[in-house]
C-alpha cells in the first residue's frame, strides 16, 4: 500500500487581532457643525428667515419658549488649521484607536473645523422690516399686528411660522410695544411703527453693552486707539549754541560767571540730553478732554455703529442718524464729535509737522500705521514658524545642503545639442 503523509496536526491559534488604525472616512457631504442651546423645547426647530439687515435667507435656530437665535462662525484661522473627529457617544476616542469596532465604522472627519454658535438675537430687528412703512405709502395708521402681517403675501413660509406660533405670542407683541406706538380697542392692541422708539430701544442696548464693557480686541482699537492724543514735534536747539550765544551776549558775562547764580546751578544740576540741532523730538500732548465721559459716548457710539451695520437696512441706519444729531435726541453726543474733530486736527498737524521736520521720509506715518504694520510683521512671522515646524525632517535636512555649484534639475531636461556631421 503506498504510503501517505499525514496531515499536520491542527494547532490551536487565536485570532489575528489587527494592530493597524482603522481608518476613518471623510464626510460625505459638507457637513456643518451647530452648537445649540441647551433645555431647548421639542418644538424648537432650524428654520431658515430672512435676515433683518440684507433680506437674504439665512440659518436659525427658533424655540418657542426660549426665543430666536443667530449662528456665529468660528473658523480656525488659515495658517493653523484643524479638523473635527465625529464619533457616536458610547465610545471615546481611545477605544477607536485600539479595536476596530462598529463604531469607528461609522465615525467620518470634517476637514474644515467650523463651528456655528447658536447666540441669542432680539425678534425686535425682524420686525422693523415689517412694521415699517414703505416709502411708497409712507402709511401712519394703527393697526392690528394680524392686519400686519397678512398684508405681506411674500413672507416665506419660516417666518410666518415664527409669527403664529401661539407660545411665542406673547414675546411677540412684548417686543412690537418696544419699537411702536400702540392703542388699545377693546381686548386688542393695534400698533404704528415709531422711529423714535426704535432709537431708544437701540441706544439701551448700547449703554448697556458700554456698561458691561467691550471685547478686549475692540476696546483697543475702536475707544483707546480712536481716542489717542498724537505725538507733537518739538524743534530743540543744540545747548553748546545756546551757551555760546549767552557768553557772546553784552550785559550777561558776568551773570553767566556767577558759581552762585540760578542759572549755573540749573546747569550743573540737570543733567542735559544732547540732541543734534535741528532735529525733532516726540512730545505728547496734555489731554483734557479724556475723560469717563468720553469714553462712555465712543463705547456707546461703537455698539450703536455695530448694531446698525448688522441688524438693519441702509436707510433705516441713515433714518437712526439723523435722529441722533437733531435736537430731539435722547443721547447728547456733541461732546464726543467735537473731541473727535479736535483729534482729527492734531492729527492732521502732527503728520505736518513730522514732514516739514524730516525730509528723509516720504509721508508721516501715524501711530495707527506703525501698529498695523507691527501687527502684520508679527502674523508673517507665527505663519512662517508655523510652515517650518509642518515640514518633515527630510525636508528640513535637505534645506540645509549646500547646493552651491550644482547644475539644476530643468539642465539636464534641455534640448539635445546638435551632433557634429562627420
Amino acid at each position: 500500500m503506498p504510503r501517505t503523509r499525514s496531515a499536520a496536526p491542527s494547532q490551536a491559534s487565536e485570532p489575528v487581532v489587527s494592530q493597524q488604525t482603522p481608518q476613518l472616512k471623510s464626510a460625505e457631504k459638507p457637513s456643518r457643525t451647530f452648537i445649540l442651546p441647551s433645555n431647548t423645547s421639542a418644538a424648537a426647530r432650524l428654520l431658515s428667515l430672512p435676515n433683518p439687515q440684507s433680506n437674504e435667507i439665512s440659518p436659525y435656530f427658533f424655540c418657542p419658549g426660549r426665543g430666536l437665535y443667530e449662528f456665529t462662525t468660528v473658523v480656525a484661522p488659515p495658517f493653523a488649521p484643524r479638523s473635527i473627529l465625529f464619533t457616536s457617544k458610547k465610545h471615546s476616542l481611545h477605544e477607536l484607536e485600539a479595536k476596530d469596532t462598529a463604531a469607528s465604522a461609522t465615525a467620518s472627519i470634517a476637514k474644515k473645523a467650523e463651528l456655528l454658535v447658536a447666540t441669542p438675537i432680539d425678534v425686535a430687528f425682524f420686525l422693523v422690516a415689517l412694521l415699517a412703512p414703505s416709502s411708497k405709502s409712507k402709511q401712519s395708521l394703527y393697526q392690528p399686528l394680524d392686519d400686519i402681517i397678512d398684508s405681506h403675501d411674500n413672507l416665506p413660509s419660516h417666518f410666518r411660522h415664527v409669527l403664529s406660533n401661539d407660545s411665542f405670542r406673547r414675546t411677540l407683541l412684548a417686543r412690537a410695544e418696544a419699537i411702536c406706538d400702540f392703542v388699545e380697542a377693546g381686548d386688542e392692541k393695534m400698533f404704528r411703527f415709531s422711529e423714535s422708539k426704535l432709537l431708544k430701544e437701540l441706544l439701551v442696548k448700547a449703554e448697556r453693552m458700554a456698561e458691561q464693557g467691550l471685547p478686549a480686541s475692540l476696546e483697543d482699537r475702536f475707544v483707546r486707539q480712536a481716542l489717542a492724543t498724537p505725538l507733537m514735534s518739538v524743534k530743540r536747539v543744540d545747548d553748546m549754541t545756546n551757551q555760546g550765544d549767552k557768553n557772546s551776549s553784552p550785559g550777561t558775562g558776568e551773570a553767566s560767571d556767577t558759581p552762585d547764580s540760578p542759572a549755573t546751578l540749573a546747569t550743573t544740576t540737570t543733567p542735559s540730553i544732547s540732541t543734534p540741532p535741528g532735529e525733532t523730538t516726540p512730545v505728547p500732548v496734555p489731554s483734557n478732554d479724556d475723560s469717563d465721559e468720553i469714553r462712555r459716548l465712543q463705547r456707546i457710539s461703537i455698539a450703536l455703529s455695530f448694531m446698525k451695520e448688522s441688524y438693519l437696512s441702509s436707510a433705516m441706519s441713515s433714518r437712526i442718524d439723523e435722529l441722533l444729531i437733531s435736537t430731539d435726541s435722547p443721547l447728547n453726543l456733541g461732546p464726543l464729535t467735537d473731541r473727535l474733530k479736535e483729534l482729527a486736527a492734531l492729527r492732521a498737524e502732527a503728520a505736518a509737522s513730522r514732514g516739514l521736520s524730516d525730509f528723509s521720509r516720504k509721508r508721516g506715518l501715524d501711530d495707527e500705521e506703525a501698529e498695523d504694520r507691527a501687527d502684520k510683521k508679527r502674523k508673517k512671522e507665527e505663519e512662517e514658524k508655523k510652515a517650518k515646524a509642518s515640514l518633515s525632517r527630510g525636508v528640513r535636512d535637505l534645506q540645509k545642503v549646500n547646493t552651491t555649484g550644482m547644475k539644476k534639475m530643468s539642465d539636464f531636461f534641455g534640448k539635445a545639442s546638435a551632433k557634429k556631421k562627420t
